[in-house]
């Protein structure tokens, strides 16, 4: 009988034993420590994704569960998680949601953080930004004969009045950043700034595209001479031959950083660090310069020849917490103005 109590005894501690080795194994994966799996919450192109998340699959050798939506709609659904996170990274978004939504962020900064150009660097401690996209111009060279277009003050122009395509600020992301872009370039939001945009939509004669993809279109197509638009789309566009040129606003161009970031919580914790490391490391920079349209923020990048180089480009920089903090009222000032234009 004493020798069955003790073979229970030492049973139940060898159980014990293996059930603690276990739970610190099922704990250990719960952290994201030897895991295979990634999921990556994204609202990036599938150029973008596909010159990305392939390489990093191959590279570790972790699977990666891609869920695509809006950028909203995303940043919602993670918000809705926050509680049982299923995401561990989101990948794609503007700074403005990442700067307005930094408590759903795991704090993480990147080893080659310090190989960013340093206006782009992680500087909140989660977000890391990996491409640049700014407001450019773009005309059409036959619409636009015999006109000098090197920036914003060359579009008040009267002949080009109803020839100017730009999508609604107040409902296109794109056209907002190009608005503030306009406003940072023309008197940093002051009155004159201001005045210039009455001038401008004077001009643009309340011809507003309905999306942002129709304004680079219609200049391509020759339906318009000038659009106020994004780098990424204008450079496809000269890649793929249009008779189209870009002019980076010789008043400045403002760039915005696409970030990415880990969830607070992430069950795949490892595996979202090394994601993070891994879309600003040179490799990925270099593919995302030379074989996407995606400008790359790290400084020493490869580019496309039909990506004009950084430093050849008067660059401006924005005031991210003015813009956040002030963005209803510039929405609603332009809505004024254009209404404004029309009653004339």
């Amino acid at each position: 009988m004493k020798k069955l109590v003790k073979l229970g005894l030492a049973s139940l501690v060898l159980m014990s034993l293996v059930a603690c080795s276990n739970n610190k194994k099922e704990g250990s994966k719960e952290k994201g420590k030897d895991s295979d799996t990634l999921v990556v919450y994204s609202p990036n192109s599938e150029g973008l994704i596909n010159a990305t998340i392939p390489a990093f699959e191959e590279k570790y050798g972790v699977k990666v569960e891609l869920i695509q939506a809006g950028t909203g709609e995303l940043f919602k659904k993670i918000e809705s998680e926050k509680d049982a996170p299923v995401a561990d990274v989101i990948f794609g978004g503007s700074y403005t949601l990442y700067e307005q939504n930094g408590g759903l962020f795991e704090e993480y900064v990147a080893s080659e953080n310090d190989q960013v150009i340093e206006e782009y660097r992680n500087t909140t401690g989660y977000s890391t930004p990996y491409t640049l996209d700014g407001s450019v111009l773009v005309v059409n060279p036959d619409l636009t004969k015999g006109m000098k277009i090197e920036g914003y003050q060359d579009l008040l122009n009267e002949e080009l009045k109803g020839k100017i395509s730009t999508a609604d600020p107040a409902n296109s992301s794109s056209a907002f950043s190009q608005l503030t872009n306009i406003l940072a370039a023309n008197g940093n939001f002051d009155d004159a700034s201001w005045k210039y945009v009455k001038e401008l939509f004077t001009l643009v004669d309340g011809k507003i595209s309905s999306s942002s993809s129709n304004v680079y279109k219609s200049v391509a197509d020759g339906e318009m001479a000038v659009g106020l638009s994004y780098e990424d789309p204008t450079v496809k566009l000269l890649n793929d031959g249009a008779n189209v040129e870009i002019v980076y606003p010789k008043e400045g161009t403002v760039f915005l950083p696409a970030s990415s970031a880990i969830v607070k919580d992430a069950k795949n914790m490892d595996n979202a660090k090394k994601f993070m490391d891994f879309i600003i490391s040179k490799e990925v920079q270099d593919t995302l310069g030379t074989q996407t349209t995606n400008r790359p923020v790290r400084k020493d990048a490869k580019t496309s020849d039909n990506m004009k180089p950084l430093d050849e480009i008067n660059t401006i920089t924005e005031d991210y917490k003015y813009v956040i903090e002030n963005k209803e009222d510039i929405v609603n000032k332009y809505s004024y103005i254009f209404v404004e234009t029309q009653s004339k």
